[in-house]
């Protein structure tokens, strides 16, 4: 019997801790937009091109000019 006055300040501190971690996961919005974050796993962005460089740019006005 003299156990449970050990295990309900143990169950009360999880319990602190888990209400603790849901404010923090509110605080730093990790619910909003969860639709963007699962589309993000399946489609790849588009990443901008490279511009071209200083030598193939000059190919292509030369490639222009003929």
């Amino acid at each position: 019997m003299s156990i449970i006055y050990i295990l309900i300040p143990i169950a009360m501190l999880f319990v602190l801790i888990a209400v603790g971690v849901f404010f923090w996961a509110v605080r730093t919005e990790q619910f909003d937009d969860l639709d963007r974050q699962g589309a993000s796993i399946l489609f790849e962005e588009e990443t901008p091109k490279a511009p071209l460089s200083g030598k193939s740019s000059s190919n292509n006005n030369e490639a222009d000019k003929r």
